[in-house]
């Protein structure tokens, strides 16, 4: 995985952000193994829905719980592409044994 730090993306708030497989860590920000898996669970997201699906339903689902919740933060949060990455980037053997669309069970959140 290609680790690029830097002092644009993403944005103040943020720690780390995926483009395509590389992440983009912010300056001053510490890189531990938590966020690097929760990196990777994004990862094996956009494999599976082919990097386009993956960023479009990412957008369309954020404007729609931005619509339900009116915060940014709650929002974000409550992706279920985020959903999935947040309650497993703890464990760091999750994707040896994850199912493909896991991300999927998290859309009623």
């Amino acid at each position: 995985m290609i680790v690029i730090n830097n002092t644009l993306l993403p944005f103040k708030g943020y720690k780390a952000i995926n483009l395509f497989g590389i992440i983009l860590f912010r300056k001053g920000n510490k890189l531990d193994r938590v966020i690097i898996n929760h990196e990777r669970i994004h990862t094996a997201q956009m494999l599976e829905m082919l990097f386009l699906l993956f960023y479009l339903w990412y957008l369309v689902e954020y404007l729609i719980r931005l619509l339900i919740y009116r915060n940014h933060r709650k929002a974000y949060r409550k992706i279920s592409f985020e959903q999935e990455a947040y309650n497993h980037a703890s464990n760091e053997q999750y994707l040896q044994g994850r199912k493909h669309y896991a991300w999927m069970k998290h859309l009623g959140m």
